[in-house]
């Protein structure tokens, strides 16, 4: 059982209740391809078996982490549109403790049909939570200006810092907005990895770092210029994070896409991929902060080019008052 204080302080940061999208025409999006240089296709599946696969995938996940004492909400996708990535709903949505939604600006067309606002009404009207306001950011679509919810966004939620690496799908302009409206101080910097040669943004934030209660998660090797470097690691120091470094070999494998959650206990969850890259010295630092729940997502990495945390949205809305 946690001290009180100490939950009080891990719970600003961490939640028990998830939400994940369980998928029914999972494939490879073209349309995310174009700048996700970790999706491939697999030439050797129809669309029907990989949509099994990611399925099993899927399902196993969930298991794990309802085993550990997560509450995970399933909502089922539909058919009513083409939305091949609907199983990362990390993207399109944010929950948060003031009651307050965040909808979120999407680069590919076809990810846009992933936000149903029949979510919302399920989860106060099935699970008891309140909704305040929802804060609709989608009109930066109009302008090409795009903020993919916390895959851009990897929130300090204690101490109100939003790490953001800039890209074609992180804006600027959409972030400062996001940080106005929530409460939030920015951290802008750009992460780089390597594409057929030449150094290019990581599309996503949270590929390359993860935030936890007591620590971080981070490729500074992708952080290419070094005042930025310097300053992402004094921000980190100065709210209280022991620094873990990955390479970017390890973020390739997804390393950097973790998300710590609350269980019977707090942990940390990755996929195997990313936990069979980790060095023993990386998982025993891990582990003197927390446990580790780790599942097998092949083919939801491979094909969709996200892992974990981009499964999971963090639903930290307060529940409704009787």
């Amino acid at each position: 059982m946690f001290n009180l204080t100490i939950d009080k302080k891990i719970m600003s940061q961490i939640t028990n209740n998830i939400l994940m999208i369980k998928p029914v025409s999972f494939r490879y999006n073209d349309q995310t391809a174009v700048n996700n240089y970790y999706q491939k296709k697999l030439m050797n599946y129809t669309f029907s078996q990989l949509q099994n696969k990611a399925l099993l995938e899927f399902n196993n996940f969930v298991k794990k982490l309802e085993n550990c004492g997560v509450n995970v909400i399933v909502i089922e996708d539909t058919m009513q549109h083409e939305t091949p990535d609907s199983i990362f709903p990390n993207n399109w949505v944010s929950f948060h403790k003031n009651g307050q939604v965040g909808l979120y600006p999407m680069y590919a067309d076809n990810r846009r049909m992933e936000r149903r606002e029949d979510i919302f009404g399920y989860l106060v009207e099935e699970h008891d939570f309140h909704i305040k306001e929802i804060k609709d950011y989608t009109d930066f679509e109009k302008h090409n200006k795009y903020l993919e919810g916390t895959g851009s966004l990897v929130l300090d939620r204690e101490h109100k810092i939003c790490y953001a690496a800039t890209s074609i799908r992180t804006d600027k302009d959409v972030v400062k907005k996001f940080c106005k409206d929530f409460g939030y101080r920015s951290v802008f910097f750009t992460a780089n990895q390597d594409v057929n040669g030449e150094r290019r943004p990581i599309y996503h934030t949270n590929v390359m770092m993860c935030i936890a209660d007591n620590f971080a998660v981070i490729c500074l090797e992708s952080i290419d210029d070094k005042e930025e470097r310097k300053y992402v690691i004094e921000s980190l120091i100065s709210s209280g994070k022991e620094i873990i470094e990955i390479t970017e070999d390890q973020k390739n494998k997804f390393a950097g896409n973790m998300l710590q959650v609350m269980g019977d206990q707090p942990y940390l969850v990755m996929s195997s991929s990313a936990f069979i890259s980790l060095t023993k010295k990386q998982k025993i630092i891990i582990e003197n902060f927390c446990s580790i729940i780790h599942s097998p997502l092949n083919i939801i990495e491979t094909c969709g080019g996200g892992s974990a945390r981009c499964m999971i949205a963090e639903v930290f809305l307060p529940k409704s008052k009787i």
